[in-house]
């Protein structure tokens, strides 16, 4: 994880102090960048240790689509606790439904995309647009009149698995370059208690050598705390899709638009500067989980289905544990 220690030592050189909505100043840089070769070992951070239980519970749960701290920490994921109860903006939304709710987080958008059509009926073709849309899925919710401007229009709704499109379009179209998902969502982020940091994933299939690439890119990662929690879920998840659609995981490249370190993280990230860090260990899957590649078998149901013990860190050595705050 040498280019992990890099970043931070180019935040502590390049960084500029900045202000931001939860009161802890973070040093910052604009844009930056690692990739991983998988088939040389996991991204896992060796100069602390890993909560990787916690991060694998995490993507789990991103998986089912999960809104609720409560299912979160069931899958042994404690990270969510303080943004679903103890965020003072949150806790005030009328948009929070209960204790533990999140609202319609990562997940909720990678399965559950809310996706609507308004189809202006004074417009050619209007009907045969209307049929179009019933007939990929999307249902009719309502009309809408805008007397103001003299448009009328009617209304269509379905909710699209991103994630699940992906692994269809990676199984029957691997050549394809719109394969991805994301989870930035306008008209939803005043009902999140925390709007997503990690936006938009890309499959990239290279068919001659049979292997499966992702390109993440993160819109603000805390470095201290987050990357190494969604290097590990990206690449963890690299591996999964590999498995379902029989291909082996290659490049992970881990773009990040602001990437800084929180003031209170200093102390922790300076001492793993002067760690050597340990080789990567490799992540094993679970035999349960079918591989593709041998049975010829399309199990997509299996995103639903995975657990996070059957994600394993293989040969992971790590230097002692250390901890901060994480901010809210």
């Amino acid at each position: 994880m040498k280019q992990y220690l890099d970043l931070v030592q180019d935040i502590f050189d390049n960084g500029s102090w900045q202000e931001n909505r939860t009161g802890i100043r973070t040093k910052s840089i604009p844009g930056a960048m690692m990739k991983f070769d998988l088939q040389e070992g996991f991204p896992a951070v060796t100069t602390k240790k890993l909560a990787f239980k916690s991060a694998v519970g995490e993507l789990v749960g991103f998986l089912r689509g999960y809104r609720s701290a409560a299912d979160f920490r069931a899958l042994g994921c404690k990270v969510w606790d303080q943004n679903a109860n103890e965020n003072a903006q949150w806790l005030a939304s009328p948009f929070r439904l209960q204790e533990n709710d999140l609202g319609p987080v990562y997940g909720v958008q990678w399965r559950q995309w809310p996706a609507y059509k308004l189809i202006d009926s004074s417009l050619p073709k209007s009907e045969d647009q209307i049929q179009d849309a019933l007939a990929r899925g999307y249902r009719q919710i309502g009309n809408i009149e805008d007397r103001e401007n003299g448009t009328s229009g009617t209304l269509l709704y379905k909710a699209i698995d991103q994630l699940r499109q992906c692994l269809d379009t990676i199984t029957k179209d691997p050549g394809n370059r719109r394969i991805l998902f994301h989870g930035w969502n306008w008209a939803q982020l005043e009902e999140m208690a925390l709007p997503p940091c990690h936006l938009l994933y890309q499959f990239l299939v290279n068919r001659s050598k049979r292997e499966i690439n992702l390109c993440l890119y993160i819109r603000s990662n805390d470095v201290g705390l987050g990357t190494p929690f969604n290097l590990t879920e990206g690449a963890a998840l690299l591996h999964l899709i590999g498995r379902l659609t029989g291909y082996t995981p290659r490049w992970f490249t881990y773009f990040i638009g602001d990437a800084h370190i929180y003031e209170n993280h200093v102390d922790m990230l300076q001492e793993q500067l002067k760690r050597e860090p340990f080789p990567a260990p490799r992540l094993i899957l679970s035999d349960r989980i079918p591989d593709y590649a041998v049975t010829g078998n399309y199990e997509p149901e299996w995103l639903e289905k995975v657990e996070p013990g059957d994600f394993t860190l293989e040969g992971y050595q790590h230097h002692a544990p250390l901890t901060a705050p994480m901010a809210v």
